[in-house]
Order: structure tokens, then C-alpha cells, then sequence
């Protein structure tokens, strides 16, 4: 009970922001001292490791604040650990800029500490290079999300890029004001998203509100001024709901902690922006939360609220038993006050509040080495990618499972790959694909043409698979004679062999007749059939009605065959003759 109610006191804690120009040994300390908090038995050499490591190959670097480098990523590692994330994750968070910004190189972290911090700092290196162009920002912001989660072969490596932005964010102020509104953008557009994708409000609601800060000073001003006055009376009104809801709640015997707030400046712009309305006129600007042992009592919970209050129609929502797809679950009620003032209610288990605090990080489980293996079971429904992944790791007790499912079962991204044009469009393709998918995804015009490839500014071969982040330029030539039919075996979307089929249909029309012609020929030579008879009209009239039927009977889809029509030219009747020749061999084949 007592580690449970430790566990609960962390989760409320909101994340720390050390001041700028903090003593990076006191950072350190703090560090250690976070770690400690959650995993008081590990051995802790390898972060103090990485700690000397990283502050001798910045030693010599400053932020653009002027203070010490070192002070960037052991204020990142120490938001991991406030994640309760895994010693490596840690480590990897303290040494994620030593491969770029310094001489250190993967080797020498695979040396020094183990191919899976190398594998985090490489990933997180990577990410780093990813550049997003400001003015197509908001038509690809989703495709970037995906190219972003996709180009992370470890989730973890995720987790640290957001610590390590959450805490660029908050340093932002010495930067350009150009800078600094490109940033905040970024930040809006990619990395909140997918915070609140991976569920972990803490790091998503401070991004947004950092984000807003920069992109809309002036309203973010007046809004925090708005909020400000009058503080100790919103104050007062939230103790004494907190109050009367304890007294009831305790009544009904049903243990709970309760707390109250205002919510995050970010989410009340949001609803003031997209219901057209004032600070005044916004129901949930204040939520209660309520938090509980079990779902039973969650509903007992809400059974007593609703006694208490009068509910606001329409703004009762069940997260609980439709949870959202990033796993948060709760039950939302807005109720009208006895002053008449409206406010949010929110009840969940303990489990899920950690859930909705920390999002997947809640289920990175830290275990010593050598624990055992839980079975996975197969049977566990599959609903959306984020919800999967979870589903799968509550089954498990090792890290080591979970990230090689992560890496080969549940890859996040098979059956995509995100790569650039040369102008910073994101082009979303099968995986497998080539540059004459590529090609046919801009136009089919630059498919027809295309004469080689240049991927990162170096030529491939047209069999090249491109991976994601790839920027990939087509060279075309007016002297191409077209496609190749060989093509068509090195293509993995459908709609590159829909163009490059399309192309044979129209340009070479005139070859495919005759050809149709000398295999109708040869058919009816060796059947000993008068092809003067089968020529005719009628009797290809008469045969598309029996292919109609075919068709409809032997389709795996519904349909009446109306798709089958005749042909009414004598020169093109060879052409059909010949397609008809292979129909049943096609029906079997589908």
C-alpha cells in the first residue's frame, strides 16, 4: 500500500524545471537522486558513466544561453527519469548529441556502454536530421508524424527526442524571435501530436502551452493575465467542490484522492478558438479529479456526483469503456455548482490516471536483468497500432520482449515508407517501393520519362528500395521511349502498375490488336475453328453474354458482369477474341 501511494505522489508531481544556469553537478545529483526515487536497488555506474563521458565531450561547448552544454542533456535525462523510464533510456538521453556535436562516435558508445545505447543515440541522431519546411508544414503535418514514428526503430527513441524538445522549448527565449515561432510550430505541428499520440499528458500539455507562448504571444499574455485575476477566488471555489465531493464520496465508503486545477492555457484556447467563445462562456475551465481503486468505483463515483450536481446534458463522456486511442480512460461529467458555475469532474482508477499521466511510458516496465518471460497472448484483439502495443506489453514482464516485438512483429510502420522530393514533400509509398514508384506518385508524365534516380544526392539503380527519410530526385529524359514491361515486376504500388499498364493500353494499342489477332489465330488453327465465324458480331455478342454470366458466377465479389461489354469494331474483335482465350484462366486466378 505504501509503495502504491508512493507511486501515485510521483505521478502527481508535474515534470521539474530546473532554473537555466543550474550547477550541472546539482543537476546530476537530482538526477541520480530521481532515478533512486523509483528504482532504489540499480546499480547506477553506467549513468554515472555517461554523465563523465558526456561533460568532457561538451566541455568546451556553451547554449545559445551561454550556459555549459551539459546542462541540455542531463536536464533531458532527468525528464526521462521522471518517466520512470529504464536505466539504458537514461543513459542514451545523457550521450544523445555526443555523436553529433562532438568527436565521439556509436563505436565508441557500443564500446563503452552496449549496442542498445548506441542503438538509442543513433536513433535519436537520426531524427535530428529530419528537416521540415515551415510552408508545408500544415498539409503534411500528419505525414511527418507518421515519417517521424516510422524512422524510430525503438520507441524509446521517441521518448527522448520529446524530452529532449520539451526542454529546447523551454529554453526558447534566447533564441531568434524567427527562430522561435519556426520551433514553436515544429513543436505544434509534430512532436505535441505525438506526445498525445503515445498518451503522456505530462510532456504534451507543456508543449502546447510553450508552443502557444511563442506563436501567439499576445493572446497567450492576455490569457494567462484573465486567469491570474481573481486566482484566490477560483482557488477557493475549487477547495470547496474538493471539499463537499470528500465528504459525500467518503459517505458512500469509497476511498479516493481528490484534487482539483485549472486547466492548461493551451486546451482552453483550443475551446474558446473552436466554439467561438469567451473565457467566461467555457463550461471545464475548472476539473475536478477523482481517483479511485477500481472501475466499480469509478461508476459508484460517479452515481454520487451525479446526486450531488445537476448535470450539464450532452457532457457526459465514457472514456472507460471506450477508451481513446492512445489508451486514456476516464469518465467526464461537466456539472452546474451550487454558485451556478460549471465544472469538470473526472474519475478514474489510480492505474489509469498513471496511464493518462505517462501515456506508454507507464508500461516501459524497469526490471533487472534476468526476469522471467510472461507468454504473449495471441488472442489479444487488435484495434489501433498505439493500443496494440500496449495491449501486448501489459503481458509482459521483460524489456527485452517487448523491444523485439517492437522491431519485428509490431513494426509501428511495415506497410509504409516516408520519403522527400527534392523541394521537402513528404511522399507516403508501399514498402519495398523504387524510384518508379516514387516517380508515377508525382505524375504519370514523369514515370513515362524517367531515365534514372538520384536518392540523398547519389545515383541508384531503378531496383533501389527506398527507406524512410530518403530524398529522392527523378532525372527524365524527352528521348525516353517509355516504360519498360520489366517495370511492372519492380513496382510496389498500384498505382505505378496502373499508369505503366495504362501506357501499354494507349501507346501501344495498334501492337496489342495484332497481337491479340496472331494468339486468336493460333487458337482457332489448333482447335480447328473457322475464324471467319467467330468474327462476326453476333457471335461476340452472344459470347460476352455468356462471359457476364461467367463472371457473376464465378467473381469473389458481387456483381452482374455490366462491366463486360461487347465490342462492336470488326478490327478491335481479334483483340477481344484473344482476351477472351484467357477469362477463365483470369477467374480461376482471382
Amino acid at each position: 500500500m505504501e509503495a502504491q501511494k508512493q507511486k501515485l505522489k510521483r505521478t502527481q508531481k508535474e515534470i521539474s524545471k530546473p532554473e537555466d544556469f543550474t550547477d550541472p553537478e546539482v543537476l546530476y545529483e537530482k538526477l541520480i537522486n530521481t532515478i533512486r526515487e523509483y528504482h532504489p536497488s540499480t546499480d547506477l555506474s553506467m549513468v554515472e558513466k555517461a554523465y563523465k563521458l558526456a561533460r568532457d565531450a561538451h566541455k568546451d561547448q556553451k547554449r545559445k544561453s551561454g550556459e555549459p552544454y551539459i546542462i541540455h542533456p542531463l536536464c533531458v535525462a532527468i525528464i526521462l527519469a521522471e518517466l520512470e523510464l529504464d536505466k539504458e533510456t537514461i543513459v542514451a538521453g545523457i550521450l544523445h548529441d555526443v555523436v553529433e556535436d562532438t568527436t565521439a562516435t556509436l563505436e565508441d558508445l557500443s564500446r563503452e556502454f552496449n549496442d542498445e545505447v548506441a542503438l538509442l543515440v543513433d536513433g535519436v541522431t537520426k531524427l535530428g536530421q529530419l528537416s521540415y519546411s515551415h510552408d508545408k508544414m500544415d498539409l503534411q503535418a500528419e505525414n511527418l508524424r507518421k515519417m517521424f514514428l516510422a524512422m524510430a526503430k525503438d520507441i524509446r527513441v521517441i521518448l527522448i527526442k520529446l524530452a529532449d524538445r520539451l526542454h529546447n522549448m523551454r529554453t526558447l527565449q534566447y533564441m531568434r524571435p524567427e527562430k522561435q515561432k519556426e520551433k514553436a510550430r515544429e513543436t505544434m505541428d509534430i512532436y505535441a501530436p505525438i506526445a498525445h499520440r503515445l498518451g503522456i499528458s505530462k510532456i504534451k500539455t507543456e508543449l502546447d502551452d510553450l508552443s502557444l507562448k511563442y506563436l501567439q504571444p499576445e493572446v497567450y499574455k492576455d490569457l494567462e493575465e484573465k486567469l491570474q485575476t481573481n486566482k484566490e477566488g477560483r482557488e477557493n471555489f475549487i477547495q470547496s467542490i474538493i471539499d463537499e465531493v470528500s465528504k459525500h464520496i467518503e459517505e458512500a465508503g469509497i476511498r479516493a484522492e481528490i484534487d482539483g486545477r485549472v486547466k492548461h492555457l493551451f486546451s482552453i484556447y483550443k475551446k474558446m478558438r473552436n466554439q467561438n467563445k469567451t473565457l467566461d462562456q467555457i463550461y471545464d475551465i475548472f476539473a475536478v479529479r477523482i481517483k479511485v481503486d477500481t472501475v466499480k468505483d469509478c461508476y459508484a463515483a460517479l452515481g454520487v456526483i451525479h446526486e450531488m450536481y445537476k448535470p450539464i446534458p450532452g457532457r457526459f463522456k465514457d472514456y472507460i469503456a471506450m477508451p481513446k486511442q492512445n489508451m486514456y480512460q476516464s469518465l467526464h461529467t461537466t456539472l452546474i455548482g451550487s454558485s451556478g458555475t460549471p465544472f469538470e469532474i473526472q474519475i478514474r482508477t489510480f492505474e489509469m490516471h498513471r496511464t493518462a499521466e505517462y501515456g506508454i511510458a507507464a508500461h516501459w516496465k524497469y526490471k533487472e536483468s534476468g526476469s522471467s518471460k510472461a507468454a504473449i497472448d495471441s488472442a489479444e484483439a487488435k484495434l489501433s497500432w498505439l493500443r496494440e502495443i500496449l495491449e501486448w506489453q501489459r503481458d509482459m514482464s521483460d524489456n527485452k520482449e517487448f523491444l523485439s516485438l517492437l522491431k519485428s512483429d509490431l513494426d509501428l510502420f511495415t506497410d509504409d515508407v516516408y520519403c522527400f522530393t527534392p523541394t521537402g514533400d513528404v511522399k507516403n509509398l508501399p514498402s519495398g517501393s523504387t524510384p518508379i514508384d516514387f516517380a508515377y506518385s508525382i505524375h504519370s508524365a514523369v514515370g513515362n520519362k524517367m531515365v534514372g534516380a538520384r536518392v540523398n544526392g547519389k545515383l541508384v539503380n531503378i531496383d533501389y528500395v527506398i527507406k524512410n527519410g530518403d530524398r529522392v530526385e527523378i532525372i527524365t529524359s524527352q528521348n525516353s521511349k517509355g516504360p519498360s514491361r520489366d517495370w511492372l515486376k519492380l513496382v510496389k504500388s498500384t498505382q505505378a502498375k496502373n499508369k505503366i499498364n495504362q501506357w501499354f493500353k494507349s501507346e501501344l494499342k495498334e501492337d496489342n490488336i495484332l497481337r491479340g489477332r496472331a494468339l486468336l489465330d493460333k487458337y482457332c488453327k489448333a482447335k480447328d475453328i473457322n475464324y471467319s465465324e467467330l468474327n462476326k458480331p453476333e457471335y461476340m455478342e452472344k459470347y460476352l453474354d455468356e462471359l457476364r454470366r461467367m463472371v457473376s458466377e464465378r467473381c469473389t465479389f458481387a456483381t452482374d458482369g455490366s462491366f463486360i461489354k461487347p465490342c462492336f469494331f470488326k478490327r478491335e474483335s481479334s483483340a477481344v477474341g484473344a482476351a477472351l482465350y484467357f477469362v477463365d484462366k483470369f477467374i480461376e486466378e482471382i
